[in-house]
């Protein structure tokens, strides 16, 4: 957060959890309706106002002027920044699962080609860029595996 960002007031701090408990939940960010309904507030112009302060004051930031695109700036450095979820668990396990077809197919041939690697390493981005971390570092170990033992029968032929 910028260093010239106001304090939020309690209200302000209670509006922020809210979205981003939303966020955290669903993966997208409220409508201002939604935020509307889930604070009591009479009118969407009086969310707006909120949400236009919150903005001022460095807390919100809105993308590209679109629905939907509000993200919380984090005040304290120490705490680990709220991703939007945007798998669901079933998803995941999916993605986890056809991720290992690819790498069990490279572990069981003799030899792996570079093409085949650099398709490796692309996996382990997209887990990455998912929010799948542990996957991808778990992948990634095993991708190092792969390599040298590719480059280990390059060697002995």
């Amino acid at each position: 957060m910028a260093e010239d960002t106001i304090r939020p007031t309690k209200k302000q701090r209670e509006l922020l959890t809210f979205i981003e408990e939303f966020i955290t939940a669903h993966g997208y960010s409220p409508s201002y309706r939604e935020i509307m309904r889930g604070h009591g507030y009479t009118s969407v112009a009086t969310v707006s106002l909120h949400i236009n302060n919150l903005i001022k004051r460095g807390h919100l930031v809105k993308r590209d002027r679109s629905a939907r695109s509000l993200e919380v700036i984090k005040s304290q450095p120490d705490k680990k920044p709220v991703v939007p979820k945007q798998l669901k668990a079933s998803e995941e396990k999916w993605l986890v699962e056809k991720v290992e077809l690819y790498f069990k197919e490279a572990e069981q041939g003799s030899s792996v080609s570079e093409r085949e690697i650099d398709q490796l390493y692309v996996l382990i981005g997209a887990l990455k860029v998912l929010g799948l971390d542990g996957a991808a570092q778990a992948f990634l170990s095993r991708l190092s595996d792969i390599k040298k033992k590719t480059i280990d029968n390059s060697y002995s032929v």
